[in-house]
């Protein structure tokens, strides 16, 4: 089996009655409808378990988690009748669709069909009604899909997202957290000044959902912190500090991520309504820990790549420490399904870096790196869906 197999390469010693089932695969997704109502069909090679994350009321964002379902590359394409635009991509073990919405509305009704009548494959029915009175944004009354409209959708050499990714900003330490301290005052005022200005950074691009764990000096428990990242269904979670060292001739910025020996710790963020127990396997508590370390590796796997990538953006604007990517098992990186790192902007202790992060341009310059370093990881391998 693949996710088996995957295991075993992974040097998990799995038991026969224990291999993982073959994912699902995601043929195709099709729209069809108006602007009163609008039909979603994802065509399925055999059934699966889907779940509405989202049903598009509160934000008009559908958002459609499919446990073990795999698709062949990242899909998107522009939309029809509500559907402003969508995308699939791989998320906790399996595959997300999300839908951006043209009008209020939400989900109508959705249901399973088996192969029948000529189909020989599965097919999961979405339907979405608009809202009393709601009206259509012009993007969505452009009809069928054309040349024009199509290309919006190509890579460039920045993709432009047609979904918002999530990205949830943690400005460390505030309140009675004061972190470390120097000469001209707290981490904690350092840290909230920096995620405000890459909050508004990444929302001018327009391609993100910026979510805050905090917007002013408030204490919020790191574990609360982390439940944050996952209740938005974060595609990135970025931590941001300052540091202090015993010299205060340290100075340099340095990027976390989860260490090995920190992973087990992860369960702890694992509830009775994650996907994996959920996943309708049999029950086998062998193969949902097969699910749960695959799903982690990835995560760390997703981390350690954006790290690389953000220290290769912020080089230019920031010192970096000669070990400049590390790894620890610190409670904000610790959820399995959210990719995460903490990046140390400096040491708050050393005169120069203390003076470059309190320059409001000197900081801003930084998170304009962070930003297109964020731009670059998650903009490099989008893919047109075949529609």
């Amino acid at each position: 089996m693949a996710l088996a197999a995957m295991a075993a390469g992974l040097g998990l010693a799995v038991a026969a009655s224990h291999a993982a089932p073959d994912p699902v695969g995601l043929l195709k997704v099709r729209l069809g409808g108006d602007s009163a109502e609008t039909r979603i069909v994802l065509d399925l090679a055999k059934s699966a378990n889907v779940k509405i994350v989202s049903d598009g009321a509160a934000d008009r964002r559908i958002v459609i988690h499919m446990p073990g379902v795999q698709a062949a590359e990242e899909l998107q394409g522009p939309g029809r009748g509500l559907v402003k635009a969508w995308m699939v991509d791989e998320v906790q073990g399996g595959a997300r669709l999300q839908m951006d919405l043209a009008a209020d509305a939400k989900v109508k009704r959705r249901f399973l069909l088996p192969p029948a009548d000529g189909v020989e494959h599965y097919r999961y029915v979405v339907d979405v009604a608009a809202a009393p009175g709601a009206s259509l944004t012009k993007a969505s009354q452009a009809g069928p899909v054309d040349g024009a409209l199509r290309t919006k959708f190509l890579p460039a050499r920045k993709s432009a997202l047609p979904l918002k990714k999530v990205v949830v900003v943690d400005a460390g330490h505030g309140g009675k957290d004061v972190g470390a301290v120097g000469s001209k005052g707290y981490e904690k005022d350092i840290n909230l000044a920096a995620a405000q200005a890459l909050k508004d950074k990444l929302e001018k691009t327009g391609r993100y959902k910026v979510v805050m764990t905090r917007n002013s000096d408030v204490y919020i428990p790191l574990e609360t912190r982390v439940r944050i990242a996952q209740r938005a269904n974060a595609d990135l979670f970025i931590s941001l500090h300052s540091d202090s060292g015993p010299d205060t001739s340290l100075k340099g910025a340095s990027v976390y991520t989860l260490s090995d020996k920190a992973s087990r710790r992860s369960t702890k963020f694992v509830s009775k309504d994650d996907w994996f127990m959920k996943a309708s396997l049999t029950g086998d508590q062998g193969v949902r820990d097969i699910l749960f370390d695959l799903t982690q590796r990835a995560t760390r796997n997703r981390s350690a790549v954006f790290a690389q990538t953000l220290l290769s953006h912020i080089e230019d604007e920031a010192p970096l420490l000669r070990r400049s990517h590390r790894d620890a098992g610190l409670v904000v990186l610790l959820a399995p399904d959210v990719p995460a790192v903490l990046l140390e902007m400096g040491f708050v202790n050393n005169p120069e870096d203390e003076a470059r992060l309190r320059d409001p341009r000197s900081r801003a310059r930084l998170m304009d790196s962070v930003a297109d370093a964020i731009d670059d990881h998650f903009g490099h391998d989008m893919k047109v869906a075949a529609r």
